[in-house]
């Protein structure tokens, strides 16, 4: 499908083409026109005249006043330079009725034009040439075929104007829709004059005014909500320790209770946890604390604190500048879900790469359905629609990316070729902003 701008550059230039051509060739045909019914006027005129100064048909005389002619009498040719055969049977039976007759013929790519006249007995053809006009006309058609190429450019240039004045505005709003879909929400547009396009922008204008303090009344309620909540769930996690600890010396029941409380209350936690962190990202307020940092090590203890023995681990060694508590976060979310998702055995990689440091965290689990790769580092996007009430918030992976980009790094979910889920985590080797 052609884009709008070839459209209108079409629509343009099969209008300025049309238009030359038309006024060009209207042009051409009357001053063609008006060029041979003067040349032919005036070979009538002067043909006339020499008749009219023949009153004797004396052949020698005849001869000399008219060369390219002819006169017959009674059919006998008497003088002239035609033949009879030369003169069209229609101009003898016009000129037969005893007035000027005359026909425009083309011989040998010539043109010309033949008169004839009959007084009683006689018979006077007479010929002109027409190569003067004829150079002339074709002079009026190179001058035709001119102005209407000068035209058709001139018309596609015009267009191509045109088309720019009009498409800049639409393209610097496709621009500024893309950014405000990507979450830049302070983007605006220009707003140029007062058409309808100037309308268009500053309605634009005006929606992601809106949508701005929408988002950020949202995401301020959010953290709010969430600071508000640490002080209660801090004295809700002091009460579940306690009840940790006495579960084993309650009744069956209570003790199944007070596991689901401690368990509840530590989720809850989390998730308020993760909303705060979020809200971060969102404000701009999330920060960087770099220094450096040997990976391997790094992502070693992240494993021995979470108790994961049984992770599959192949380092190189790899030094580089980075905050260890965010990539701590981007580990942790990384594996946790591998070995809540996936399948033993889960691995993780770590190798160095032309300016990158590259983390490779697999399982041998089904994999991701393809479906599912876009909306993985969704927030609160759960691949299982089942799986509502599982442990997860649907957070963690949207964090682990927030951190990655934070570093000017990313990570991508893929398949294994013999299957299973693979996440690559790259950060750059040259530090971070």
């Amino acid at each position: 499908m052609r884009s709008l701008r070839t459209r209108l550059l079409i629509a343009f230039a099969l209008l300025s083409g049309v238009t030359a051509a038309a006024v060009a060739g209207a042009m051409y045909v009357q001053a063609r026109n008006v060029i041979l019914e003067k040349a032919q006027e005036s070979a009538v005129r002067q043909f006339t005249d020499r008749v009219a100064s023949m009153t004797v048909p004396d052949a020698g005389v005849l001869s000399d006043r008219e060369s390219n002619g002819v006169i017959i009498y009674r059919g006998r040719t008497l003088s002239g330079g035609l033949r009879p055969s030369d003169i069209p049977l229609e101009l003898r039976a016009k000129a037969a009725t005893g007035v000027v007759a005359w026909q425009r013929v083309v011989r040998d790519g010539n043109a010309g034009v033949l008169m004839g006249l009959r007084l009683s007995d006689l018979e006077f053809y007479g010929a002109r040439g027409l190569q003067d006009e004829q150079e002339s006309i074709s002079q009026l058609a190179l001058l035709a075929w001119v102005i209407g190429i000068g035209s058709l450019v001139l018309g596609g240039f015009l267009a191509w104007l045109a088309a720019n004045s009009v498409l800049r505005p639409v393209r610097e709003l496709d621009a500024a829709a893309r950014r405000l879909g990507e979450g830049d929400l302070t983007t605006r547009v220009q707003v140029r004059g007062t058409d309808e396009l100037a309308g268009v922008a500053q309605t634009f204008n005006t929606t992601a005014a809106a949508l701005e303090k929408q988002v950020a009344d949202a995401r301020r309620f959010v953290a709010d909500v969430s600071h508000e909540l640490r002080t209660p769930l801090a004295a809700m996690t002091a009460v579940t320790d306690v009840l940790d600890e006495e579960a084993p010396h309650l009744t069956e029941h209570a003790g199944k209770a007070a596991s689901l409380v401690s368990q509840g209350t530590r989720d809850l936690t989390r998730l308020v946890n993760d909303l705060m962190e979020v809200s971060r990202f969102d404000s701009g307020t999330a920060t960087l604390a770099v220094e450096d940092v040997d990976v391997a090590e790094a992502i070693t203890a992240t494993l021995r604190a979470r108790r994961w023995s049984d992770v599959v681990t192949a380092f190189e060694p790899v030094t580089t500048r980075l905050d260890p508590r965010r990539l701590d976060v981007v580990v942790a979310n990384l594996v946790g879900n591998a070995l809540k998702h996936g399948s033993a055995p889960v691995s993780v990689a770590l190798r160095g790469e032309p300016g990158w440091v590259v983390v490779e965290v697999a399982d041998r689990g089904p994999g991701l359905d393809p479906q599912v790769l876009p909306q993985v580092f969704d927030r609160f996007y759960k691949a299982d629609t089942a799986r509502t009430r599982s442990e997860g918030s649907g957070l963690g992976l949207a964090i682990a990316w927030e951190n990655a980009r934070l570093h000017n790094g990313t990570i991508t979910a893929g398949n294994r070729p013999d299957g299973g889920a693979v996440f690559t985590l790259r950060l750059p080797s040259g530090g971070s902003r």
